[in-house]
């Protein structure tokens, strides 16, 4: 057997094999010796005629299209094996030329793509340092206060925004009432948006018990066609009046707020202290690790194959249409209100697909470079680690994630912790 290896582009490349020795007549042997037992020779039962007889029955070409079956997969092996190939994805075989004596095929084949890397110990990488000021404490207690605040009724006096306004209102167009229009003693926060543009504003200045014909134009993109763009009337009728009342800071309110257990306005605040500042690190650290990588992945150079690349765009999208289920939304719902196709959602993914795969390969390169190795009881970890952090059994955590898939990951985040350990402090 002879087999030659040409590297084309994108880490693609062929595998020429050519068989002509005593395998390739062995494999016909087995071909026809198969063949055989499906035969209809008249007089005989099926696959029992003189194999002088059958043989006549069956075309060379059957016998030697069912002998590359034979051969192809134990070829395709040692050929791998003889060019040292890290094979990434099912090699497509064409068959060149056939006969007795000689078969010659090509497998068209995609491999681990190289990586040249750049520097990627020792870089001069800071790390934000991070403090939190009372101001952002005392900006936090007031978000506290606001989720604490009480309606009341405002007894006298005009709406003012973030006033919440109980009102009756109609909504004709052309003098007649639209439906979906109406609506009895609707609290209406002004401020939220929650009405078309315009309306909310006209109510500021009102008070209790006043009515006001108010005089809008929907908006042109308004999801009721009948509405779009038209000129309208709402009839509005101001039947209550209520302000939000925030509570006082002190230490009832720290016990209300209960954040922690927290029973003092004192300790309340430093306890939003320690949360602003572990959410700051979180971020000053995610932002590290950002950049470090980012430096490393440019200064390194390497061809990733387009199906790589298709691969990744395809865990995206799945994993996009799984995050907009979760929503309560269908895909074809996205796409009806966004007016965005599939299509296009996979040619806006695939850059940041591209940049993710790049990210492994040299994260790889540098396990490799540096001789990490996973060790099975820190795989035995990570399913136990898995398995509690989404509640699920062991077992079924095992037959979802198979074992070399979490060793590859574990050595991915050991390359990168290496990288993060090396860094110029």
């Amino acid at each position: 057997m002879k087999t030659t290896w040409t590297v084309k582009e994108k880490s693609t490349g062929e595998l020429q094999i050519t068989i002509n020795d005593d395998a390739w007549k062995k494999a016909q042997t087995k071909a026809f010796d198969k063949l055989v037992k499906n035969v209809d020779v008249p007089g005989f039962r099926k696959g029992q005629a003189p194999k002088e007889l059958a043989r006549k029955a069956i075309s060379e070409q059957s016998i030697l299209m069912e002998a590359v079956d034979h051969v192809a997969t134990d070829a395709l092996f040692e050929g791998i094996k003889e060019h040292n190939l890290s094979v990434i994805t099912r090699p497509e075989l064409n068959l060149n030329s056939v006969s007795a004596d000689e078969v010659t095929m090509t497998f068209l084949i995609t491999v681990k793509p190289a990586v040249k890397l750049g520097q990627y110990k020792g870089l001069d990488v800071k790390k934000e340092e991070v403090s939190v000021l009372p101001v952002e404490v005392d900006m936090k207690i007031e978000e506290l206060r606001e989720q604490f605040a009480e309606l009341v009724l405002k007894e006298t006096g005009k709406i003012e925004d973030k006033d919440t306004a109980v009102i009756n209102f109609e909504g004709f167009k052309d003098g007649v009432a639209f439906e979906g229009g109406k609506g009895e003693n609707y609290p209406l926060e002004i401020g939220s948006n929650s009405f078309i543009p315009g309306f909310e504003e006209a109510l500021i200045g009102m008070e209790t018990g006043e009515e006001k014909d108010v005089n809008l134009t929907f908006p042109e993109n308004y999801g009721a066609e009948q509405l779009a763009g038209q000129d309208v009337v709402f009839k509005v009728k101001i039947n209550e009046i209520k302000q939000r009342q925030l509570p006082e800071v002190n230490d009832d309110f720290a016990k209300e707020a209960n954040h922690h257990g927290t029973e003092t306005i004192a300790d309340l605040r430093m306890h939003l202290e320690e949360h602003l500042l572990e959410e700051k690190q979180h971020k000053a650290d995610d932002e590290f690790g950002n950049t470090l990588l980012t430096k490393i992945v440019d200064a390194s150079e390497v061809e990733i194959p387009d199906v790589l690349i298709e691969e990744e765009t395809d865990s995206l999208v799945a994993d996009f249409k799984n995050r907009i289920s979760q929503q309560g939304f269908s895909f074809e719902q996205f796409t009806q209100i966004t007016g965005q196709k599939e299509e296009e959602l996979r040619e806006q993914m695939k850059v940041d697909a591209g940049n993710k795969v790049k990210v492994r390969l040299v994260l790889d390169a540098i396990a490799s470079e540096e001789k990490l190795e996973v060790a099975s009881d820190e795989i035995e970890a990570e399913y136990n680690a898995i398995a509690q952090a989404y509640s699920m059994e062991l077992a079924k955590v095992k037959e979802l994630a198979p074992e070399d898939t979490i060793a590859y990951d574990l050595r991915l985040r050991k390359a990168f912790t290496l990288i993060r350990e090396s860094v110029q402090q």
